[in-house]
């Protein structure tokens, strides 16, 4: 149950917002009249949110006390007040408010704006325990354990799909988006690579994974390339130098890679590296390992064309997202990059079949904006969600349920006959916008 801190000099005020927020079950966790008061009771009980009167008797104003709040206790603040005038609503945005509700207000507004700060919150110290993780992780802050079977990395990526167990194999096209991600499975693929023997090649724009392997350096079971911007190409003789000082025979004649391309500019000698490698392996030279590539800012033609010929792929974008492929079941020609802003413009546009598919089980208006966020790392404000879920409920679409101190919206019998002809009407829709089932439209047209 969240904590809120109620602070308004108007006692008629507090009132109502005691009685309203305790009903939809939030905890009051105090309720202050002064900027001054309101600040000592946030350090004493530490509530989950304050909503906060601007204009108060005292020293402090509520501004004011807001910024100490934010600033010192990290607590979010919606204000709450009868002041929208353009001077004091500048004032109000200098300390980074959760939120600002006009007096008169009402249940809904109120509901919507915790909600949403809540949510917010809860969002921005998720993204700073992911950003402290991958700064400790860019520095080389490894995460280890010991047991019976030797070392396990904890941090490599929980997907058993991903193909490390014998990495060195074959060719692999890794493609990624995140850049610090990469960094635990290539260092896993080093040490197998060197434990297998042969020569051993680390080509790199960026990275710290070379501190690592001082010994192995030295003694030349591990051979480093910085690749410079604009000198992709020397990376060929490079690699025809390797190849050529190859054994003629015995089990260690084989060449194993790891080229790390994040930055791809230079596509074409990219792309001329792949078919030098690609030749080779035609020539039955044994050369197998990573081609590693940032997708971020590349067209998906391209990355159809470097995945050619190339047996293995692995895409990742994030620990919870990384995927391994067979070629012959890779759907290179259908694979794209959606940048993060076109999801949150589809998403928000489409927010009704998003609403309707999550209204196969009892749940909250919370739940569904949560699950927005979920999947589509999209955040909605709540308000948006319930003016759909009040309209479905107006016309008897959907009932409420209560379960503890939540709501939860059901379908009923009339609904669900509803909920599901809305979808397939969105489907034929978004198929027709692909270009597929276009015949049908066309077929059920021409009855018309």
């Amino acid at each position: 149950m969240s904590k809120i801190l109620v602070v308004d000099d108007e006692a008629i005020i507090t009132m109502q917002l005691e009685e309203r927020l305790s009903a939809m079950g939030y905890d009051i966790a105090g309720m202050s009249a002064s900027g001054e008061d309101a600040v000592n009771k946030a350090r004493r009980i530490r509530p989950d949110l304050v909503l906060m009167d601007i204009v108060m008797p005292g020293r402090m104003n509520g501004i004011e006390a807001a910024e100490i709040i934010t600033n010192e206790l990290d607590i979010p603040v919606v204000f709450v007040t009868s002041y929208a005038d353009d001077a004091i609503i500048q004032k109000a945005k200098s300390v980074r408010p959760y939120g600002y509700i006009v007096k008169p207000f009402n249940e809904l507004e109120i509901k919507a704006a915790i909600e949403v700060a809540l949510f917010r919150k809860a969002t921005e110290k998720e993204e700073q325990k992911l950003k402290t993780a991958q700064e400790k992780a860019s520095t080389g802050i490894e995460a280890r354990q010991t047991t019976q079977e030797g070392l396990v990395y904890l941090d490599l990526p929980e997907i058993k799909t991903v193909l490390l167990r014998d990495i060195f194999t074959d060719l692999v096209l890794f493609l990624y988006t995140d850049q610090v991600i990469k960094e635990p499975i290539f260092k896993f693929a080093l040490e197998e690579g060197i434990k297998k023997g042969g020569r051993n090649l680390f080509a790199y724009t960026k990275s710290n994974l070379q501190k690592y392997f001082p010994k192995e350096i030295l003694k030349k079971d591990l051979f480093t390339h910085r690749i410079k911007r604009n000198e992709v190409y020397a990376l060929l003789p490079i690699l025809e130098k390797c190849i050529e000082s190859l054994p003629d025979a015995g089990t260690a004649n084989t060449l194993q890679i790891l080229l790390d391309f994040s930055e791809t500019e230079e596509f074409e000698d990219i792309l001329a590296i792949r078919n030098l490698l690609l030749l080779k392996k035609e020539n039955r030279i044994r050369v197998s390992g990573i081609i590693a590539l940032n997708i971020g800012a590349i067209d998906h033609t391209l990355i159809k064309t470097l995945a050619e010929g190339i047996p293995k792929i692995i895409v990742s974008t994030g620990k919870e997202t990384t995927l391994s492929f067979a070629h012959h079941t890779y759907p290179a020609e259908s694979f794209s990059v959606v940048p993060q802003s076109t999801i949150d413009d589809v998403v928000k546009k489409s927010l009704e079949p998003v609403v309707l598919s999550l209204l196969d089980r009892p749940i909250s208006g919370f739940d569904i904006v949560h699950e927005i966020h979920s999947r589509y790392k999209v955040l909605i404000p709540q308000a948006r969600v319930y003016t759909l879920l009040y309209n479905l409920l107006d016309k008897g679409y959907l009932e409420i349920r209560v379960s503890g101190k939540s709501k939860l919206y059901c379908p009923t019998e009339k609904g669900k006959k509803h909920i599901s002809q809305r979808l397939n009407d969105f489907k034929l829709v978004f198929q027709h916008i692909l270009g597929s089932g276009s015949g049908i439209n066309a077929d059920n047209h021409d009855k018309k």
